[in-house]
């Protein structure tokens, strides 16, 4: 058992492992909000602190703006909902992973648009082509099927696994060819781009994909994400983002937290420091003869461990058990954020660490 430092540890809420969004915002944040709280802007998105977050993150990806449109919205939803049925007519229908964030964790919002959901198994959490070419052949016959025309996929993935160039160019290529849509998911897009397996700029992925986004959410700040379109999708995006409820009047709020993760590397300092935590959890783990269930490439761990363990851990940490195993143990997701603290870090390394010696796991 854990020893008695750590039993008698003063009292406190758990520490949250669950998500990379249970902090508020990092302080060079609010402080720019505060910074450009009292000048007065133009409405919608039109103000000057949204224009220059979209200039500085085209510097960042090395793109002008006769290539891409930019957008703000406020969520990761907003972001996928409004990005797909933009670009989609009534009967074309979306190619996604079992395990897609649009599949299972957004309430049927895509379907609710009118467009079907083709569903791919995933390999590590990614589409590969060969299952990409299998869906396209069993959805051929037109006019009876709905048409595939838009492949979803998410960067980092649902486990933390990253694509490599080779990978996403390979999809890319297929897309092309049967005229298919490249869409990724950039919630986690901060914490690929971070990633020790990470090979693609910013601006590779722009070339290979027609639409991506940069989550804000997930990667220090209060709200917000940037959708980033190749310019002949991007005629009229602003209607979409009007009829869908997500062109705020106060724009700004979205663009001075853009500006302010763009007009230096904070974007990218943040999202580094996430996957390092996570990265020393999971070497812990490793250390310690657990098995992981993903290998750990971004900020998420997900690991075997013992319910007897996973009980002790929820006295002091709050993170999910993302699934039942028959063999009397549980796989747990662990995130790490921005905010996440080396020393909260340790402290949960060593309750594992004390539990295993003490029980000989």
């Amino acid at each position: 058992m854990p020893s008695t430092s750590l039993c008698q540890d003063e009292a406190r809420p758990p520490y949250s492992l669950m998500d990379d969004y249970s902090e508020g915002a990092h302080p060079q944040i609010l402080e720019a909000l505060l910074r450009t709280n009292s000048t007065q802007q133009v409405s919608y998105g039109n103000d000057e602190y949204s224009i220059s977050a979209r200039q500085l993150i085209r510097n960042k990806i090395g793109c002008t703006e006769d290539e891409a449109g930019i957008f703000f919205v406020p969520s990761g939803t907003s972001a996928n909902l409004i990005g797909i049925a933009s670009c989609l007519r009534p009967y074309e229908a979306v190619i996604t992973l079992e395990s897609g964030h649009i599949a299972c964790k957004e309430a049927g919002a895509i379907e609710a648009t009118g467009h079907k959901l083709i569903l791919v198994s995933a390999v590590d959490g990614k589409m590969t082509p060969t299952n990409l070419q299998k869906a396209l052949q069993q959805n051929q016959f037109y006019p009876h099927y709905a048409k595939p025309r838009l492949l979803y996929i998410s960067n980092a993935t649902e486990t933390g696994t990253v694509y490599t160039k080779r990978e996403l160019s390979s999809l890319s290529a297929i897309c092309k060819q049967s005229n298919l849509l490249l869409f990724i998911d950039g919630a986690r897009m901060g914490a690929a781009i971070c990633s020790k397996k990470n090979d693609l700029t910013l601006r590779e992925i722009f070339d290979m994909t027609d639409i991506f986004w940069i989550g804000g959410t997930k990667a220090g700040a209060l709200m917000g994400e940037a959708i980033v379109l190749k310019k002949e999708l991007a005629d009229g995006f602003d209607f979409h983002l009007k009829q869908h409820g997500a062109l705020l009047a106060k724009g700004r709020i979205l663009g001075v937290q853009f500006m302010e993760l763009f007009r230096s590397e904070l974007f990218f300092t943040l999202a580094t420091h996430a996957n390092e935590m996570a990265q020393k959890i999971s070497t812990s783990f490793e250390k310690l003869g657990y098995k992981l269930a993903a290998e750990t490439e971004t900020n998420q761990v997900f690991v075997a461990i013992p319910q007897q363990l996973v009980r002790i851990l929820h006295e002091k940490f709050r993170f999910y058990v993302w699934e039942q195993l028959d063999d009397g143990n549980s796989v747990v997701r662990l995130v790490t954020s921005w905010a996440t603290e080396e020393r909260e870090v340790d402290k949960f390394n060593a309750w594992v660490q004390q539990w295993t010696v003490a029980t000989n796991i």
